[in-house]
C-alpha cells in the first residue's frame, strides 16, 4: 500500500507540488471534497480520490436532487463546488447560479448577463459554454460575446469585465478560462469566420491585459523566439508563423483556441491546442499553415512559446487541434518522464515529452481512421512527425467542387472537445469518442468580416462494416498507443469522462444516460436516463460526509445541433444534422443538473 500511495503522489501533477500556482486555488483543487476547476486539476486528469462510491456499490446510486437551469440548447462543462457553494452555468445567455448545498441547493445569487442575441448566429456549433472558473474569491465567466467577467463569489456582483473580441468580426467564446497564479488565461472561438486564434492572459485582480500570443503571424505576435522555440527538437526559425502562408492569408487564418488548458507549475508551462486553419477549402491556403493544428507549450508569466508540434500540417478536413492536453508522470523505457497525452480530432492519440516536446507515440485510437496511414516516427526522416496522407481521401488532391467520400473520421473528429480522464491506479485514459465518417466537398469562398468563411459542404454517417453506431467509449494505454477495451455506443459520446479512486469511470450519452463502468474491464455497472441528452462533463464532490456525482444534461453541441437549433436540412450544422437525425427519437431539449448519491 505504501508503494502504491507513493506512486500516486509521484504520478499526480495535480498534487501538493503545485502550491506555487495559486495557493488558495491549489488548496481547493487538492481537496477531493471539492471540484474547484473544470478539468479537475491543472493536469486535466479529471480524476477524483473520492472512493465512497465504488465499483462494488455504484449499482445502488440514486438521484439525490435536481436543478433546472431554465435554458435550452447544449449544456457542456460542469458545476464547480467550493465549500458549501455550487456554481452552475448555462449556455447562452450564460446565466450563472450560486447554490447553497447546506440549504438543499437554495439559490444564493444569479448572474444574468445582458448580451446581444446577434451573437447566436455567429457561434459555429451551438450556443454552448464550458463552464465558470474560481480563484481569489471570484467566479470567472467568459461569455459568448467574448466579455470576460469577474464576479464576487459570495454576492455575484461584477468586480471587473473586459472585452476579449468582437462578434461583428466572428469572434465569440464557448470555452472556460484557466485561472493560474495571478492570471486568467482565455482563448477565442470563430475559426469558421476567419478569426485569427490567440491566447490572452488577463490580471486576475483587475482584468488588465498582460500578454497575448497569436497562432500565426510574425514572431512578435506568436511570441516565439526563432532560436529557442522548437518544433520536434529543432528551432522554428524566423517568423515561422508567416512563411507557410501565402500572402496575407494568415491574418484570417483560423487556429482558434477554444479548447482546454493545462499547467505544470514546476516548468511554469501551460499547454493547449490551436484549431483548424481558415478556410475549410485547402486550395485557397497553400502551405503548412503554421501554427494552426498545433500543440503549444507557453511560459505562463511571459506567454513565450517554449515548443510547438503541428499535428496536421495544411489541414484538409477541419481536424481542429483544440482537445485537452493531459499531463502525467510515468515510466517510458524504465525512465521517469513527464508526459503530455492528447487525443486529436484527426484520430491519432499522441504522447509527447511535456518538457521538450519530443514525440513518443502517435497511433490511431479508432481503427476506422483512414485519411492517413501513419505518423512518421523516425527523427532522421525529413517527414518526421508528419501524417502520411492517403491520396484517395485528400480533399485538396481531389480538387475543388469534387466530393471526397468515405473520409474517416468526419470533421467533428474521432474526439471533439469532450474531455477524457486518466486514472493513476490503472494508468489508463478513458476516452469518449466519435465513430463517424464523412463526404467532404470544398468550394471557393470569399472572406467578409463577420460572415461564415467555411468553403465546404459535408455529410456525416457511421463507418461501414462497423458496429452500426456512431460512438465508442474506450480505455487507452498512452505508452503503447493501444486500445485496451472499447464499448460501442449508438451515438457519439459527447460527454466528458470522470475516473475515481473507487475504480469507477463515469460518462454520459447523447440519448441521456449517465453510465458507470469498471475502470479495469469496462463492464457496465450502472445507468440512469436523465431528462435530456448528456454533453456535459461528469464531476464529483463530497458534502456533509457524503459523496455525490453530478452531470448537466441538455442535448446540443455539434452532434446535437439539429435538435438544439431546430435544423432539418441534412447538410446543415456543417454536415451533422443528417448524421444525427435519429437522435430525436431518443431525447428532447432541456437543461437539468442531476445529482446522484448512495442511499442513506
Amino acid at each position: 500500500m505504501k508503494r502504491f500511495l507513493t506512486m500516486l503522489a509521484f504520478m499526480s501533477i495535480g498534487g501538493a507540488q503545485v502550491a506555487l500556482a495559486n495557493p488558495e486555488l491549489q488548496k481547493q483543487i487538492d481537496d477531493p471534497n471539492q471540484w474547484a476547476i473544470q478539468t479537475g486539476d491543472y493536469a486535466n486528469q479529471r480524476y477524483s480520490k473520492l472512493d465512497q462510491i465504488n465499483k462494488d456499490n455504484v449499482s445502488k446510486l440514486q438521484v439525490a436532487w435536481t436543478f433546472s437551469t431554465g435554458v435550452l440548447r447544449g449544456h457542456e462543462g460542469s458545476p464547480l463546488v467550493i465549500g458549501d457553494m455550487m456554481y452552475v452555468h448555462t449556455p447562452f445567455p450564460n446565466t450563472v447560479y450560486a447554490l447553497d448545498l447546506s440549504k438543499e441547493g437554495q439559490i444564493v445569487w444569479r448572474y444574468e448577463p445582458k448580451q446581444d442575441a446577434e451573437v447566436i448566429p455567429v457561434m459555429c456549433c451551438d450556443t454552448v459554454n464550458r463552464g465558470v472558473a474560481y480563484a481569489d474569491n471570484k467566479i470567472f465567466l467568459h461569455q459568448a460575446d467574448t466579455t470576460v467577467v469577474a464576479l464576487d463569489a459570495k454576492t455575484g456582483k461584477v468586480i471587473w469585465s473586459v472585452k476579449n473580441g468582437d462578434p461583428a468580426k466572428g469572434e465569440t467564446n464557448t470555452a472556460t478560462v484557466m485561472p493560474v497564479k495571478d492570471k486568467v488565461i482565455v482563448g477565442i472561438s470563430g475559426g469558421e469566420f476567419g478569426v485569427r486564434g490567440s491566447v490572452t492572459a488577463y490580471s486576475m485582480a483587475d482584468g488588465k491585459l498582460l500578454w497575448r500570443g497569436y497562432s500565426m503571424g510574425p514572431d512578435s505576435d506568436t511570441l516565439m523566439d526563432p532560436e529557442k522555440t522548437t518544433h520536434l527538437g529543432k528551432p522554428v526559425g524566423k517568423d515561422s508563423g508567416l512563411t507557410t502562408w501565402e500572402g496575407d492569408q494568415w491574418k484570417i487564418g483560423g487556429g482558434t483556441t477554444w479548447g482546454w488548458y493545462s499547467y505544470d507549475p514546476e516548468e511554469n508551462l501551460m499547454y493547449y491546442g490551436s484549431g483548424n486553419p481558415s478556410t475549410w477549402n485547402p486550395t485557397q491556403r497553400p502551405g503548412d499553415n503554421r501554427w494552426s493544428m498545433t500543440i503549444w507549450a507557453r511560459d505562463v508569466d511571459t506567454g513565450m512559446a517554449k515548443w510547438v508540434y503541428q499535428m496536421t500540417p495544411h489541414d484538409e478536413w477541419d481536424y481542429d487541434g483544440i482537445n485537452e492536453m493531459i499531463l502525467t508522470q510515468q515510466q517510458i523505457d524504465g525512465k521517469d518522464r513527464k508526459l503530455l497525452t492528447h487525443f486529436d480530432r484527426n484520430g491519432f492519440g499522441y504522447t509527447l515529452d511535456s518538457v521538450t516536446g519530443e514525440l513518443l507515440v502517435a497511433e490511431k485510437y479508432d481503427p476506422t481512421v483512414n485519411w492517413a496511414t501513419e505518423v512518421v516516427m523516425d527523427p532522421k526522416s525529413d517527414k518526421y512527425g508528419r501524417p502520411q496522407v492517403v491520396a484517395q481521401y485528400s480533399t485538396e488532391q481531389n480538387g475543388e467542387d469534387t466530393n471526397t467520400t468515405g473520409v474517416c473520421p468526419a470533421a467533428l473528429g474521432t474526439k471533439d472537445q469532450q474531455p477524457a480522464a486518466f486514472s493513476p491506479k490503472t494508468e489508463l485514459f478513458y476516452v469518449p469518442t466519435n465513430h463517424v465518417c464523412m463526404d467532404y466537398e470544398p468550394f471557393r469562398v470569399s472572406y467578409t468580416a463577420g460572415q461564415p468563411y467555411v468553403g465546404a459542404t459535408l455529410s456525416m454517417y457511421p463507418p461501414k462494416d462497423s458496429h452500426g453506431g456512431m460512438g465508442n467509449f474506450i480505455a487507452w494505454d498512452n505508452k503503447e498507443g493501444k486500445i485496451k477495451w472499447s464499448l460501442p455506443e449508438p451515438f457519439s459520446v459527447w460527454s466528458g469522462a470522470l475516473a475515481t479512486a473507487g475504480d469507477v469511470v463515469f460518462y454520459g450519452t447523447l440519448e441521456g444516460y449517465l453510465k458507470a463502468v469498471d475502470a479495469a474491464t469496462g463492464k457496465e455497472l450502472y445507468r440512469f436516463k436523465t431528462p435530456s441528452g448528456v454533453i456535459g462533463n461528469v464531476m464529483t464532490y463530497a458534502h456533509g460526509g457524503k459523496q455525490y456525482v453530478a452531470v448537466l444534461s441538455g442535448v446540443g453541441g455539434w452532434a446535437g445541433i439539429g435538435l438544439a437549433a431546430g435544423l432539418t436540412n441534412p447538410n446543415d450544422g456543417l454536415g451533422a444534422v443528417g448524421g444525427y437525425s435519429a437522435l430525436s427519437n431518443y431525447t428532447a431539449l432541456g437543461g437539468t443538473l442531476t445529482v446522484f448519491s448512495l442511499p442513506n
